[in-house]
């Protein structure tokens, strides 16, 4: 797959992620065909595109937690600290 068919494909992915949710890169990556770092460098170039504050590491932390954090309280997800916690977002998102 080439690299801007892979981002298109996971731009389509983060851009379905309802509000309320989220997905970690591991869980776009492997719903996208790629790794959570590739998922990371598009993030990087092309997320502004769609609501990048909604894919987060696997602890629910963000390296933008600062500026995702009015998103993530609007959004209505539960907050443990400076991070989204994903257990209570159910079986869904991984622990």
């Amino acid at each position: 797959m080439s690299s801007p068919e892979l981002a298109d494909r996971v731009l389509a992915i983060v851009a379905r992620i309802p509000r309320g949710q989220v997905m970690t890169y591991g869980e776009v990556g492997a719903e996208a065909g790629c790794g959570p770092r590739q998922v990371g460098r598009i993030m990087r170039e092309c997320g502004s595109e769609v609501a990048w504050w909604r894919v987060v590491r696997a602890d629910g932390s963000s390296a933008l937690a600062e500026r995702a954090r009015p998103h993530w309280l609007a959004d209505g997800l539960p907050m443990r600290g400076e991070r989204v916690d994903l257990r209570s977002l159910g079986p869904e998102s991984p622990e």
